[in-house]
């Protein structure tokens, strides 16, 4: 999956691997009565995923055990939609939720389907149309988003990178603040999914599309929403153009031709960077695409040889 910004900010009992997790998933599951035995484990980043086999369930497992608000509100958000019709991701009814086991904050989901299928471009374009036309309830609490204070927030918890890394991302982040302040949004302020991009967006075993991964629901200008599919045609190559004029064609509204659009560009990609650097010291493939990416940043070359995660 391509994922967003995320960061780590508290504590728990269990190491955060496939061995230090199984008690954790173990306990989760007998508290909703659910048979854990033969989970396949997905995805191991931000959070632990599993698939359960005894029932179409997905699990999830933060690493940061200080969001447990975020993840009951990311619950509320599905139930809500389900009331509404919208296609995303459903939560198990039965099912009181999210559940702090370890120290560590687990939820559960309905499984779309039995293998993981991405939707298209023109499919993810046309929910974000129809999500943006939503009027949020003011029951659901959503945040603003402050893209400042999480990029702030994930540069100062980064361990494991050189000293003059760290430096650079920082100074980087200060020029693109005041550059940001600036911006003349031209899209309606209002709800946003916060990570919309094809890797938070699958096929559902009957066909249809449907968003995942509601934990960055917020309020924000909707260009938040539409800045990661330009920057993966524009600046990564992980988009066609043919690709990326459906998707313009079915939202509505290109936004690589708004002015704002490159520091726009600039600060999501930072996002995107600060996230990777969270993994450095777990995982060399994460650390080597990290280092590719900051040089990148430096030298303005090499953003088509940058590699999904």
């Amino acid at each position: 999956m391509i994922s967003g910004s995320g960061e780590g900010t508290g504590s728990s009992d269990a190491e955060f691997t496939a061995k230090g997790l199984e008690p954790v998933l173990r306990e989760a599951c007998a508290t909703a009565g659910l048979d854990y035995r033969g989970a396949e484990l997905l995805r191991l980043g931000s959070n632990a995923v599993y698939r359960l086999t005894s029932l179409p369930v997905i699990v999830r497992i933060a690493r940061d055990p200080a969001v447990e608000a975020e993840m009951a509100r990311a619950v509320g958000v599905a139930r809500w939609l389900e009331e509404q019709d919208f296609p995303a991701t459903r939560v198990p009814a039965s099912i009181a939720q999210p559940l702090v086991v370890g120290g560590l904050v687990a939820t559960f989901w309905q499984s779309v389907q039995e293998t993981e299928e991405y939707a298209t471009v023109g499919e993810l374009a046309d929910l974000l149309r129809r999500l943006h036309w939503l009027e949020e309830p003011a029951f659901l609490g959503l945040p603003y988003f402050d893209p400042l204070a999480k990029l702030a927030t994930s540069l100062e918890g980064l361990d494991g990178i050189p000293g003059e890394d760290r430096t650079f991302l920082e100074e980087r982040a200060a020029r693109l603040a005041k550059d940001y302040d600036r911006l003349d949004f031209v899209l309606p302020f209002g709800m946003i999914h916060g990570d919309a991009n094809i890797g938070n967006i699958l096929r559902h075993r009957d066909g249809h599309a449907v968003l995942i991964d509601l934990d960055g629901f917020a309020l924000a200008p909707r260009e938040w929403d539409l800045i990661q599919t330009a920057i993966f045609y524009d600046r990564y190559g992980w988009h066609t153009k043919a690709e990326y004029a459906e998707f313009v064609h079915r939202y509505g509204f290109d936004l690589m031709n708004w002015p704002g659009y490159e520091t726009l560009a600039d600060l999501r990609e930072l996002m995107m960077v600060g996230w990777l650097g969270h993994q450095v010291a777990t995982s060399e493939r994460s650390a080597a695409e990290f280092a590719r990416r900051v040089h990148s940043l430096r030298t303005g070359e090499g953003r088509d040889e940058w590699g999904p995660f």
